[in-house]
């Protein structure tokens, strides 16, 4: 091998060796920050971060004429937000607001607007940024659940469920996440479902539309991620999955346990919610316990959850329907 034959060897095999050492480096790197995430999520288990302060903040909360949505409205006027209430039903998103400014010290608006409804959205969208300013908080709740076999349930009744609970999170978005974008500040809180996380008996269509939601939130917050690679992303996204809340569109729930498996009062859902919104937590089922034990759960083989999911024997009854 002459001279030359023999540093080129030489220098493909320092080369060789580098990249190795930096791949070595940058697994090791890896290791670190995973380590340091799982002791930070295990100490915050412990000790909380603090909330935040919701004071002169705008929110927005999309069916606050009842049930969480009203609640959610109620709870951050008295924490001092400004609150935007929107609903098809304007004579109850009326009472929320008259209940609110009972309180005194906070502004709060009621809007008419049917969600499914891109033109709706966008105009009444306009009208807040006009007479309100920047919505800082906006809280995607308003949702229906009609409840039948899959069979039962009509071409109309399910389009309707995807307009309101799925395509309504896209067009309220497109209103209001530019300006978020733009001033790198805001936070987004969507209602999915444990049906978000748990397929159900009789709510097939619902289902699918809670575990939609749970894939936009999930794809947008990626997308956002990458696209502000180099800058501190202010902008926050928390998912919320819960379980039977007693709004009244659980109207046959068959619950084996009661008092494991007790329906959820509105004002302990949007209490809790409002925390992880404080919090800046991405991820939280109502109750709390319910994520981690599906995680759980769902690594054991077919047949053995199946048997769990028996034994508890919970869910809802379908309504009566007729063609």
């Amino acid at each position: 091998m002459d001279q030359q034959a023999l540093g080129t060897v030489l220098q493909t095999t320092m080369a060789q060796v580098y990249t190795g050492a930096l791949v070595v480096a940058d697994v090791l790197l890896l290791l670190l920050k995973i380590f340091y995430f799982i002791g930070d999520a295990i100490y915050r288990l412990f000790v909380p971060t603090k909330e935040k302060d919701v004071t002169g903040e705008i929110v927005l909360v999309t069916g606050a004429g009842h049930g969480i949505g009203k609640e959610l409205a109620l709870k951050y006027a008295s924490l001092g937000a400004t609150v935007v209430c929107w609903d098809l039903n304007q004579e109850t998103n009326q009472e929320t607001v008259a209940e609110i400014k009972k309180m005194g010290g906070t502004a709060a608006y009621a809007y008419k607007c049917d969600v499914s409804n891109r033109e709706e959205v966008l105009k009444v969208a306009e009208r807040v940024k006009e007479e309100v300013g920047n919505v800082t908080i906006l809280i995607n709740n308003a949702g229906i659940m009609p409840c039948h076999a899959f069979l039962d349930h009509t071409p109309e009744e399910i389009r309707k469920m995807f307009d309101i609970n799925v395509l309504a999170h896209f067009w309220i978005l497109q209103a209001f996440l530019p300006s978020m974008i733009a001033r790198n500040y805001g936070h987004i809180v969507a209602l999915s479902s444990i049906a978000g996380i748990v397929g159900l008996a009789n709510l097939v269509p619902y289902c699918a539309t809670k575990f939609a939601v749970r894939g936009f939130m999930e794809a947008l917050h990626e997308e956002l991620r990458e696209s502000s690679k180099g800058k501190n992303l202010n902008i926050n996204f928390t998912t919320i999955y819960p379980y039977m809340v007693d709004t009244g569109l659980c109207k046959k729930p068959r619950i084996k346990f009661p008092s494991l498996l007790a329906m959820v009062p509105p004002k302990e859902a949007a209490n809790i919610i409002i925390t992880a919104q404080r919090r800046n937590w991405r991820n939280i089922s109502i109750p709390r316990y319910w994520s981690t034990l599906n995680a759980v759960l769902r690594n054991l083989p077919e047949k053995a959850l199946l048997c769990i999911k028996d034994f508890f024997d919970s869910g809802l009854e379908p309504t009566i329907y007729i063609h």
